[in-house]
């Protein structure tokens, strides 16, 4: 009897396990198109029956370094540097721009990015997100909240107003491609000191042919997120993501010019607070604003967009900003909702709250 029962359980997880094979990669179930996924073997339907008609013979040497199969448009001897790349991933002919923060830059519009400082509860994600800035700037340099939580929040409401944007902590393929994988749209880098940086930081934003970003998949290929925008997710990411370097060092502001000229950066950043920090010099001063108009100069002479705080919205050139928190956002919120009534408690003679309030 007892043998019956765990054959019954076994026949009825096996029957789950087809049933839910049979339906995987699709929308709805069976007889509907797979959903896009970056995994190669997530919706193949015939595993083990794929032929390889160009596979090397086995055990033996195909000479394949040397000698390209016929009808290969690379021909001669295996040369990276010479290497004509494929259209594979071309984006389909007549493509439109589907990032509204790419397409508002490339308008000539002022974007603003909102910055989820410390949350990582998804309702007040998704309450900045439709809130009227045009991205998010989740802060993952100066916070301690990892990526799980962030691709929580960004997928709970992927079409909310403002795409997701983040500021990750450094240059690095880790960083830059966690957060791309998650389904950011604009990454801010910060700290870029030199000419090496920035292509680093563009490399690793970029699939090729023009940086190095893996294709290793993540929820931004997913149908839920960015993976049935037209033209696919992987073949037009390239025109639609949006990369910021900020310039923040001495260093950096040596090497401006340089910065801003890498092909695929679309904006940088004079960074209000930290150019004080590096050149010890505050807002105002002389030596402060030549620090901010040499980043001014090298976004002008690149022909790339200008960011900085929301404070200088109204300087000259400036047409990407970084808002504040969402601290600072209730705070405001609820001040202008009030309006005269704000801050308008009684004040008791006695108990805690006779106290001076902060």
């Amino acid at each position: 009897m007892r043998r019956m029962f765990f054959l019954a359980i076994a026949a009825a997880i096996f029957a789950a396990a087809a049933f839910g094979f049979q339906n995987r990669g699709t929308q709805g179930g069976r007889g509907q198109q797979p959903t896009p996924n970056a995994d190669p073997y997530a919706n193949n339907a015939t595993p083990g029956t794929t032929q390889f008609p160009l596979a090397a013979p086995a055990g033996k040497d195909s000479n394949a370094f040397n000698v390209a199969p016929p009808g290969a448009v690379n021909q001669g001897p295996f040369d990276p540097l010479k290497w004509k790349y494929g259209n594979a991933f071309d984006a389909p002919a007549g493509s439109k721009i589907w990032n509204p923060v790419k397409l508002k830059m490339m308008q000539g519009g002022k974007v603003t990015g909102g910055t989820l400082f410390n949350s990582t509860d998804p309702a007040i994600y998704c309450a900045m997100a439709n809130a009227g800035y045009d991205f998010i700037w989740t802060e993952m340099q100066h916070d301690t909240r990892d990526w799980g939580a962030v691709g929580r929040m960004w997928r709970t409401c992927p079409d909310a107003k403002a795409v997701p944007g983040v500021r990750v902590a450094y240059t690095d393929e880790r960083e830059i491609q966690h957060a791309l994988d998650a389904g950011a749209l604009v990454v801010v880098v910060p700290t870029v000191d030199t000419l090496e940086e920035a292509i680093e930081a563009r490399n690793w934003a970029y699939f090729p042919p023009l940086g190095r970003r893996s294709q290793g998949g993540g929820q931004a290929f997913d149908a839920s997120m960015w993976g049935s925008v037209p033209g696919g997710y992987r073949n037009t990411i390239n025109d639609n993501v949006v990369l910021i370097l900020m310039i923040e060092t001495l260093e950096g502001l040596k090497n401006a010019d340089a910065i801003a000229k890498v092909p695929g950066v679309t904006a940088v950043f004079a960074a209000s607070g930290d150019l004080g920090n590096f050149s010890g010099y505050r807002q105002t001063t002389p030596d402060y604003e030549r620090a901010i108009n040499i980043v001014h100069d090298a976004a002008i002479k690149a022909g790339v967009r200008l960011c900085g705080p929301v404070a200088w919205r109204d300087r000259a050139d400036f047409t990407c900003f970084q808002a504040g928190s969402e601290v600072a956002a209730i705070t405001r919120g609820v001040a202008a909702e009030l309006g005269p009534l704000a801050n308008t408690q009684a004040k008791p003679e006695v108990g805690p709250f006779a106290q001076p309030r902060r």
